[in-house]
This record gives structure tokens, sequence and C-alpha cells, in this order.
């Protein structure tokens, strides 16, 4: 059995139109969310092994202010290119390739491409993962190479709108 936690970044900040997508930081809401997201992972038991997070700002700030409230995970982050405005395939392909030494994942990363995975690999019957929201799967394998359509079921799911302040 693996498990896997999806996480959409914070909620981004507009208020400069000249910066670059992948430079867009937290806005006040986000910078909110994510620390207090990541409250109410720890006390549910949610600690992976590593954080792999999108190279874009936003992303790799709500990982930092998530780990920091999981125990021991703020030195569990890597940067990964590859979820950069991934596809749900793309995606699937990356966890395929995950080290098997690692029993739980967490992906922080971007829409539509994680909506899309979380139904494709669980069935979650998400129609948008909104900024911050967080689901959790266990995956019937245990390999990640064998990680498909359907192998996996929702545990968690927490969305900021609907938890606890």
């Amino acid at each position: 059995m693996k498990r896997l936690t999806l996480v959409r970044h914070a909620k981004s900040s507009w208020k400069n139109a000249g910066l670059a997508d992948i430079d867009r930081p937290l806005n006040g809401r986000g910078k909110r969310d994510a620390p207090r997201m990541g409250g109410l992972l720890a006390e549910a038991g949610i600690v992976p092994d590593i954080i792999l997070v999108s190279p874009a700002r936003r992303a790799r700030k709500t990982a930092k202010l998530l780990a920091r409230a999981i125990p021991n995970a703020i030195g569990r982050i890597l940067f990964d290119p590859a979820l950069y405005e991934a596809s749900a395939a793309v995606l699937l392909e990356r966890v395929r390739s995950f080290d098997d030494s690692w029993q739980h994942v967490m992906l922080v990363g971007h829409n539509p491409g994680l909506t899309d995975f979380a139904n494709l690999l669980a069935a979650a019957g998400v129609d948008n993962l909104p900024t911050c929201g967080t689901l959790v799967a266990d995956l019937a394998i245990d390999s990640w190479a064998a990680a498909d359509a359907g192998c996996g079921r929702s545990v968690l799911y927490l969305i900021p709108k609907e938890s606890p302040a």
C-alpha cells in the first residue's frame, strides 16, 4: 500500500500583471491557508516521506508553509520541474517513477492537472480542487510503477473554505 497526498498551491496574487506565471507569489489568503492546512494534515497524521513541489513560486511557498506545520517535513521538500503545469498523464508517469522506498509522497502543484489526476487515480469525484485543497489517497499497489487509473481510494479531502479555522 502506498499513500499519495495531492495539494494544489495556495491562493496566489495577481497584483503584478508583469510577473511571469511561474513567479507569482501567494496572496494574503494563501499565506493564511497553507499553514492552517498543514496543521490539519499534521493533526490527521498525514506525514509524507517526501514532498515533491512544482518550481512555481506559489507552489514552493505553499510547500514550505505546509511543511513547517508537519513534524519533520521541512527537510523533505524537493523541487520537481516536471510538476509545473503537469497534466494528469504527466503526473501519472511521474508517480510511476517514484523510489519504492517512499511509502507516502505529497505532490504540491497546479490545476487542472491535479484535479484530473485525483479523479483518474482515485475516482475522487472532485470538480475542481480549490487553492490549497488537499486530497489524500491510499493506492492498492506495492510499487509506484504499478500506479494506474482507479488504483486509489480517497481517504481524506480538505479544502480551506470547509475546514476549521
